[in-house]
């Protein structure tokens, strides 16, 4: 008699948490050509808000947001919440109005607060959601119901909390950064809302972030890898320690895969806490998806059962796995798999997931030649969307824009590159923390050899450039652009090719 621990051998979504366990790129992948339900109108258009059109309302946010620059900024941190916490403390405890799922992790935190925003809408919850960095403008950061407020708005929130911002610099040793300031906005603008729900996605690590003044009901840990190894630490599992802070006292923690000592370091802080853990591969994951116009096709194993035929308007298997992680997410925010056994309503998670848009994320801009830009800062970020080109485009010919930030290991996010790029131009974006062209040229030298590497100091340029190359097969043929290396660069290349 078999013991009844033991899987069935016979059950599929066995084999799949088996599979899942090294997320092999070719499992419960199937060929393009089947169903593709929920894609005749196209992948959801992305909204990243423009300049205001009133100049008044364009020069007041102009000055908010030269205000917001002489602070801090987001790459300089002092290990402490004892600012923000004394920020809320004189708004009286906004966060504390409404509950929190609060997100970290290394890659595919915003993908999944959009998910996650998208679903908890479509259930008729009033949201907020609080992500950075920003593409184009700084009101993407604060959304209310899945769109960014209005920059007057904005201002408005910033000139009521500006006195008790004020307040806190001069009682303290350092001034509140430019991040910590648009968190106290983000908190107070849900309060004032109200929101039923807030999404917080961390800006970095997690215990000393300036979100963690919330006590998320969920916590959400997306994968884990090396990025600001300086600050965080050098392997998984010193970084799980600092994103584990997130992790509070009787929460749910939905955890995605995980490298095996970032996972023992998440589910050490979750009995400590008294935490409950699904993970990715065990209580939920991915049971099968397929390539579809404009995304993939996905079956969701969630915390209630199986969710089949779910149509995902993004694209990559990176983007399957934050899309099971956002759906347990939210069951666990309304008690499925602990205070109630049923599922949550297929068509509305359909509904949802159908709706979801991530600029920046595999976003396609242009055709003839298709450009395609992507955020992917780091070496596994840039991995996944290496993968997901091959997969989700038949280009003959790929030409790469890259402009990455100095503090990055660009060698490596490089390599993810070089087997998919025909050609790189390496440029730099506008930012004081880009890595100068040049310098960045050196490196691609190595990694792809001299031959295949242009420099254009200029983003503009670099376009142009890489549209030229892309072109130089003829007009019907499957030439490609991929812009990448940072947040920035996307931002400024989505500007320039007339998105926003």
């Amino acid at each position: 008699m078999s013991d009844q621990n033991e899987p069935d051998p016979l059950d599929p979504f066995e084999e799949i948490i088996a599979a899942e366990t090294d997320r092999d790129p070719d499992l419960a992948v199937i060929e393009a050509g089947s169903r593709t339900l929920r894609t005749q109108g196209g992948p959801p258009q992305a909204h990243v808000p423009a300049r205001p059109e009133d100049p008044e309302v364009d020069k007041a946010l102009r000055e908010v947001e030269a205000e917001l620059a002489t602070r801090w900024g987001e790459t300089k941190l002092e290990p402490s919440v004892s600012r923000i916490a004394a920020l809320m403390d004189l708004l009286g405890e906004p966060q504390r109005s409404y509950p929190s799922i609060h997100i970290t992790g290394t890659n595919g935190k915003t993908s999944t607060a959009r998910m996650i925003e998208a679903l908890l809408g479509a259930f008729e919850l009033r949201t907020g959601r609080y992500t950075s960095p920003h593409v184009q403008s700084v009101t993407e950061r604060i959304s209310l119901d899945g769109a960014p407020v209005s920059a007057e708005r904005f201002i408005e929130t910033y000139n009521d909390i500006k006195p008790y911002v004020e307040m806190v610099d001069s009682s303290q040793e350092y001034r509140l950064s430019f991040f910590e300031v648009l968190t106290g906005m983000a908190y107070a603008a849900f309060a004032d809302a109200p929101v039923d729900v807030a999404v917080v996605e961390v800006g970095m690590g997690g215990s000393w972030d300036a979100t963690n003044v919330i006590d998320g009901d969920v916590a959400v840990v997306t994968p884990i890898d090396l990025d600001h190894t300086d600050r965080l630490g050098s392997t998984p599992g010193e970084i799980a320690v600092e994103k584990a802070g997130i992790v509070k006292q009787d929460a749910t923690v939905i955890m995605a895969q995980q490298p095996v000592d970032a996972a023992q370091v998440l589910l050490k802080k979750a009995v400590e806490v008294d935490a409950t853990v699904a993970r990715e591969g065990l209580e939920f994951g991915v049971v099968a998806r397929q390539a579809a116009v404009g995304g993939q096709q996905v079956t969701l194993r969630g915390l209630g059962g199986e969710y089949p035929e779910v149509y995902l308007p993004l694209h990559g298997a990176h983007q399957a796995h934050n899309a099971a992680v956002a759906l347990a997410a939210v069951e666990a925010f309304f008690g499925v798999g602990a205070a109630r056994a049923e599922p949550l309503d297929i068509d509305t998670v359909r509904k949802a997931f159908a709706s979801v848009s991530s600029p920046g994320r595999m976003e396609v801009v242009r055709r003839s030649p298709t450009v395609v830009l992507d955020a992917a800062h780091n070496p596994a970020g840039a991995r996944a969307v290496a993968e997901a080109i091959g997969e989700a485009f038949d280009f003959s010919r790929l030409i790469g824009v890259v402009g990455a930030s100095s503090d990055k290991n660009v060698r490596e996010l490089l390599e993810a590159f070089e087997p998919i790029f025909a050609e790189v131009v390496v440029t730099q974006n506008s930012s004081h923390r880009a890595m100068d062209a040049d310098e960045l040229a050196a490196v691609a030298v190595e990694v792809f050899g001299d031959e295949r590497v242009q420099v254009e100091p200029r983003l503009p340029d670099a376009l142009e450039a890489a549209i030229t190359l892309a072109e130089e097969e003829g007009e019907f043929t499957g030439g490609g652009v991929l812009v990448t290396g940072s947040v920035i660069t996307v931002g400024e290349a989505r500007l320039l090719l007339g998105k926003g």
